[in-house]
């Protein structure tokens, strides 16, 4: 079975993107008995996880055991930015998420870019 994410979709409305985010595991299981799917028939619904094409920002800098300052400070983030990511306010985009992602992999490379090392 092949995952997908509201992020694999056409692009949307705010307001469209903020009432699927919203919809809640009992509104996608009745949608789906209602539609039919033969997963529920069987009495084992079927996996589904939301996966971002970037890491989680929050996670990221609390595996890293760090505080919103440190981490923006230390991979050149405006501490706003950060904050707004992380309460789903806004959504890292283009570079930003790439930045993400090798700071997820390799943290001190970032670092030491970021200073000018």
């Amino acid at each position: 079975m092949k995952l997908i994410s509201i992020y694999d979709l056409p692009p949307m409305s705010a307001e469209t993107r903020a009432r699927l985010e919203a919809t809640t595991e009992e509104e996608i299981q009745r949608q789906m008995a209602e539609d039919g799917d033969e997963d529920l028939d069987e009495g084992n619904p079927p996996d589904f996880r939301v996966v971002r094409p970037y890491p989680d920002p929050r996670e990221l800098r609390q595996n890293l055991h760090m505080t919103q300052e440190e981490f923006a400070r230390a991979f050149g983030i405006n501490v706003w930015t950060l904050r707004e990511w992380e309460q789903k306010k806004a959504e890292p985009e283009g570079p930003a998420r790439t930045l993400l992602r090798v700071i997820e992999r390799n943290p001190d490379v970032v670092r030491q870019a970021v200073s000018g090392r």
